[in-house]
């Protein structure tokens, strides 16, 4: 492993602690999962590896190396790559110097090979950290997906990103969904089916049911998911019998309610500070489409049952 020598004049994008549930694995295999969110292909994380973008313990990685418990792995950015922003405006619900909440709104994606996203926003969106260990871009710390909208956790200095990672990788921070389903749920439960064959954890409670002539019924439901897998609250509904409302890849065609996309968005958060480590609750509202949705579903059927 070579040593890096122009360390202090990188920018880190994004740093990882390995836990000690890691099996063996080398960097190349390992590193595809921890940098997804910024590099979403196995052959992309290889060229940056190659490039001298992903730093172990400090120094320069060869994608043969092995992982081991304890180490950092640090995504730098590519000098070649000038930063990007977008000029978008995304309801900021909370900014300190560390860290900062916004209002992710449906349709738009986190981070990818794109131009509009939430990532390059954010610049536009929040003030520069004046904290020693400043990200150079402040950076999403976990993903929503592009159709959900809510609460999205931003690093904004070093410190936080590690500190909001591990509590991501410990599933000590609390998220609470809101979504509408196809049907009737006739109870509250757990689901504890894997989900890319990795363990996983999804538990809900029902707030409303109401009567609908295109849909027989829907559910409104309060969601906890434990453990954060891609499209995990998704998955597990469509496998009990009740896809979400407008979902277009686990539902069919008809779940879609044209026009009103995905029925999902993450309300809740609970964490503790990534620097004092008092616990933090934050709270939105639904968007108004999902009560609209709901009294126009249920009112359609009272007026066509009183004929």
């Amino acid at each position: 492993m070579k040593t890096n020598t122009n360390s202090a004049k990188q920018t880190i994008i994004h740093a990882h602690i390995v836990p000690n549930s890691v099996e063996k694995i080398r960097l190349q295999d390992y590193a595809p999962e921890i940098f997804k969110l910024y590099i979403p292909s196995n052959s992309g994380i290889k060229k940056a590896i190659k490039r001298g973008q992903i730093l172990t313990d400090g120094k320069t990685s060869e994608t043969g190396n092995w992982v081991c418990e304890g180490q950092v792995l640090e995504l730098i950015e590519d000098p070649n790559n000038k930063p990007k922003v977008y000029e978008f405006n995304l309801e900021v619900i909370f900014e300190d110097e560390h860290f900062a909440v916004i209002n992710k709104p449906a349709g738009i994606i986190v981070s990818g090979n794109t131009f509009k996203t939430v990532f390059n926003a954010l610049p536009h969106n929040l003030q520069p950290s004046t904290e020693p260990d400043a990200l150079r871009s402040p950076t999403p710390v976990h993903r929503l997906d592009n159709q959900t909208s809510g609460l999205l956790l931003i690093a904004k200095t070093k410190t936080a990103q590690i500190e909001l990672g591990k509590e991501f990788a410990n599933n000590t921070i609390q998220k609470k969904y809101c979504t509408i389903v196809i049907g009737k749920v006739h109870t509250n439960q757990t689901i504890t089916s894997p989900v890319d064959d990795k363990p996983s954890e999804t538990s809900f409670e029902i707030i409303r049911v109401v009567k609908s002539l295109k849909y027989n019924e829907l559910s409104c439901l309060k969601v906890y998911p434990k453990t954060g897998r891609t499209h995990q609250i998704r998955i597990h509904l469509a496998s009990i019998g009740h896809p979400i409302l407008g979902d277009k890849l686990y539902g069919n065609i008809d779940t879609i309610h044209k026009g009103k996309g995905l029925f999902l968005c993450a309300s809740e958060i609970k964490f503790l500070h990534p620097k004092t480590f008092v616990p933090l609750i934050f709270k939105i509202d639904v968007p108004q489409k999902f009560q609209s949705i709901l009294s126009r579903e249920k009112r359609r059927w009272n007026t066509y049952n009183a004929k």
